[in-house]
């Protein structure tokens, strides 16, 4: 991530998409149509009107807090996360995500604090549910092939450019481990994983154009307006007013990028 001038959001036949290069800033070219015929299983829901539930809500403190790596109030977010139904390998797996954005440093320590959390909890009897595990992730040349169609899915159109020419090697890294790797795991479904990656990147400052291209893909997965400005009142309330801000600015950057 860096503080070069932003991606703007390209547009496309169908609703207009924000560009996701992770947590790149590259300029990159939407090629409608392309990428890989055979998609892991994931399929973005319909859109619905229904309110977060309390577990979607305690995503963003979570990963929030992990991001800036404020353990204190970490420690406290993930207990209410696993009292409001979260598994401890839902749990795990947002802080696992969360090196994708916010740095190996931080998902580590915001491990280790898990740890803790977990280790006094069993020692006040109480006892959280495990979670299931993954299903196998491809390998090899399937692993390429699923990565690039979980991209392409989860922007909404093929996504390439001149960065990605320049260094191959990271057009690679990003299908193959980011959407393959990574977004292949199903043991925490999409929009979780977005709701996680919104958080994150609204607690940390310079990544705006990431944030406003992850509502974006947070609404291509099924997440509707309203519940994305329930999200962000709960950034502001459970994080701080600033991440609030952030994340408020960028979704009504996209909608008035995406009307017609």
């Amino acid at each position: 991530m860096r503080n070069t001038p932003p991606i703007k959001p390209w547009r496309c036949a169908g609703p207009r998409v924000a560009v996701l290069a992770a947590a790149l800033c590259a300029l990159t070219t939407i090629i409608p149509g392309a990428g890989a015929a055979n998609p892991i299983k994931e399929k973005p829901s319909v859109h619905t009107e229904t309110a977060l539930s309390a577990k979607q809500q305690a995503i963003g403190p979570i990963a929030a807090f992990a991001a800036t790596g404020d353990m204190t109030r970490l420690h406290a977010a993930l207990g209410q996360g696993l009292d409001a139904g979260l598994t401890v390998g839902d749990c795990k797996e947002i802080l696992v995500q969360l090196y994708a954005y916010a740095g190996f440093p931080r998902s580590l320590n915001a491990l280790n604090e898990f740890m803790k959390v977990l280790a006094q909890r069993e020692q006040r009897g109480i006892v959280d549910q495990p979670g299931g595990d993954s299903e196998p992730v491809p390998v090899g040349d399937e692993l390429l092939a699923a990565g690039t169609a979980n991209q392409t899915k989860l922007v909404g159109v093929a996504v390439s450019g001149p960065l990605f020419d320049f260094a191959p090697a990271i057009d690679r890294y990003l299908k193959t481990h980011l959407f393959g790797d990574i977004f292949a795991r199903t043991n925490l479904d999409w929009q979780s994983r977005e709701l996680a990656t919104v958080a994150t990147l609204a607690a940390m400052t310079g990544v705006e154009s990431q944030l406003q291209s992850h509502l974006a893909i947070s609404m291509n997965v099924g997440i509707a307006e309203r519940q994305l400005r329930q999200f962000i009142e709960t950034l502001a309330a459970r994080v701080d007013a600033d991440a609030g801000r952030r994340a408020q600015a960028a979704l009504d950057k996209h909608l008035a990028a995406a009307k017609p």
